[in-house]
């Protein structure tokens, strides 16, 4: 068997890792691509392998850099099935047509500016007829059921808990009387945290090819960062200003909702009103009731009672792009939650673009943010920024929470991996983190746990 490492290599975007497995041609993920606009639309736009070649398609989870260029690989030519939990095809049905419509926005945003300048015009990577043939491939199997892709081949998925839906990969290989299995964790979530079950461990997993994001980074406690939450939020009101948040519509608004809901019940923040401007974040939310197997305890009480966490008297939903404007009038104190997480996309670059410049806002980042992305340009602070095209200067403050965080931490990877070296692990393979992460944490399993650990190169090919 081998395996190519075509994207979440040394980075943390545009997952797509190719097993060749005795002639057939399985594709774990095929993420988009987010960073450096020119070298992501290159590498968006033109698969390194032929799409009409991959016999099957095995999704970890719906978050876009892990799933928004399946449309785009079905539309150069795959015509094979695409596997996940339930959870995550409902996630996929909307997210995959919201990435299409956001494509096609921006692309009309920007060519209103191209044809001034007399530039050629950009056009989406794909449509939603790419997007609505994708879903028509989706074959969805529940947790710990394993599925056989053929004689020799056998997959489970095992919960992630890293946002609705999301799995641990497992094949099972059979070559004659012996068996090897590889396990990716996909995006690993963190243990004890609300709303989602802890990532399950099982299995004896012989190579195991494990994400990197936090390798090198302990996050805090969520309750430090409630409070933290808390008082930026006191601190807006004193200012009469606005928090812009930008957040991934899966996961990362929801956990903010929970927190943000406990705040104002506990009477710990007056009512500031809380917007969440993505129609997405909407339709997620209400995907997110349809899956009680994914949640904790707590939630499924809390969901099934009088005290809903993604449901109070002060939070508003906005669909229309004409709301969405008059957001840019409100002149008191409000908290504005709005994607892309990585600011690289959508309606969070209209609102950083009408708030950056005004030094009585805040922008409060909760969450990674990729090399080349402007989303880590303003996590960096830096002075200038640039958003459509524009230049604006950054006089807004910038907070950064990472208590927020969906993925594991260092010390959550180590015990992860830790968890397998008593069994038949032979190597980890780091993939989805960059360089200043993933060495650190290679290093320290090589040392503490005496495992061969090696740090996935972009389109390296390893024997299994």
């Amino acid at each position: 068997m081998e395996i190519t490492f075509y994207g979440a290599a040394e980075s943390v975007t545009g997952s797509q890792h190719l097993l060749d497995i005795s002639g057939k041609k399985i594709l774990l993920d095929c993420g988009m691509f987010q960073g450096h606009r020119k070298e992501s639309e290159d590498l968006n736009r033109q698969f390194a392998f032929p799409p009409e070649n991959i016999d099957t398609v095995i999704l970890s989870h719906a978050h876009i850099d892990h799933s928004g260029n399946i449309p785009a690989l079905v539309k150069k030519g795959f015509g094979g099935l695409i596997i996940s939990t339930f959870a995550t095809r409902d996630l996929a049905a909307i997210m995959l047509p919201d990435s299409a419509h956001i494509q096609a926005h921006d692309a009309e945003y920007l060519n209103k500016k191209r044809r001034k300048n007399n530039l050629p015009p950009v056009e989406p990577l794909y449509d939603i007829n790419d997007v609505t043939e994708a879903l028509e491939r989706f074959v969805s199997i529940p947790y710990s059921r394993p599925y056989r892709l053929a004689d020799d081949l056998t997959l489970r998925f095992l919960d992630a808990g890293h946002i609705l839906g999301s799995a641990q990969i497992e094949l099972t290989i059979r070559q004659g009387s012996t068996e090897k299995t590889l396990l990716f964790s996909g995006d690993l979530g963190r243990y004890k945290i609300p709303i989602l079950k802890d990532p399950f461990i099982s299995g004896s997993p012989n190579l195991l090819i494990m994400e990197s994001t936090y390798g090198n980074r302990l996050h805090g406690s969520e309750d430090s960062a409630e409070a933290r939450l808390r008082e930026v939020v006191l601190k807006a009101v004193e200012r009469k200003s606005r928090v812009i948040i930008p957040s991934f519509s899966v996961g990362r608004t929801q956990s903010l909702l929970y927190h943000l809901h406990k705040l104002f019940r506990s009477k710990q923040l007056p009512d500031i009103q809380v917007f969440v401007d993505s129609p997405l974040s909407f339709d997620a939310t209400e995907v997110y009731k349809l899956h009680p197997e994914c949640y904790d305890k707590e939630t499924r009480e809390l969901l099934g009672g009088p005290d809903n966490p993604f449901r109070f008297e002060n939070l508003h939903f906005i669909q229309g792009v004409r709301e969405s404007k008059e957001l840019n009038k409100i002149n008191y104190p409000a908290i504005i939650i709005s994607a892309s997480g990585m600011c690289e996309a959508g309606r969070i670059r209209h609102h950083l673009k009408n708030s950056i410049e005004d030094e009585r806002n805040i922008i409060l980042i909760v969450g990674f943010m990729a090399e080349n992305t402007l989303g880590r340009a303003l996590a960096d602070r830096s002075k200038e920024v640039k958003i459509f095209g524009n230049t604006y200067s950054r006089k807004a403050e910038v907070s950064i929470i990472n208590g927020f965080s969906a993925h594991a931490d260092a010390d959550g990877l180590f015990n992860y991996a830790s968890s397998f070296t008593e069994k038949e692990l032979e190597r980890i393979v780091l993939v989805h983190g960059e360089r200043d992460q993933s060495e650190p944490l290679a290093q320290r399993l090589s040392n503490e746990l005496s495992i061969d650990t090696h740090i996935a190169r972009f389109r390296e090919t390893i024997e299994f």
